[in-house]
């Protein structure tokens, strides 16, 4: 017998539009994103606030894609950057991923680039926003 993956409880009906149900239902859908329980949630979300660097944060963007399916884009944004809401965090449509875990990724991702700024500049660097400063 294989033990069975622990997958996130439902959200209360009518406060979430992540259609859990209907990807449970479906024969072959890629159910990865429901291994995220509430628990592995604080995880996730204290790691992404801790982030020690660029590097960090894009390893931290790959495991998300590999381990749960989830695909987050982190750059700047087209107007000037001014503060790190000038740094756009989109988390592609996914089928099974909860309102609110949606908005805290972004969220976490924030905090974690205001911790350390430096990781903001390397990030506007990458995209070659400070080439002549």
């Amino acid at each position: 017998m294989t033990p069975t993956l622990p997958i996130r409880s439902p959200c209360p009906p009518g406060a979430c539009i992540c259609d859990r149900e209907r990807l449970l239902e479906t024969a072959g859908a890629d159910q990865r994103i429901l291994r995220l329980t509430k628990s592995e949630e604080k995880r996730l979300l204290e790691r992404l606030e801790n982030i020690a660097s660029l590097t960090d944060l894009e390893h931290m963007q790959r495991r998300l894609y590999e381990q749960l399916g989830i695909r987050l884009d982190v750059a700047p944004g087209f107007n000037e950057v001014r503060s790190m809401r000038g740094i756009v965090i989109d988390i592609a449509d996914l089928p099974g991923l909860c309102r609110k875990t949606r908005a805290a990724i972004p969220a976490a991702i924030r905090r974690g680039l205001e911790k350390r700024p430096e990781i903001a500049w390397s990030l506007l660097n990458a995209h070659d926003l400070l080439r002549d400063a």
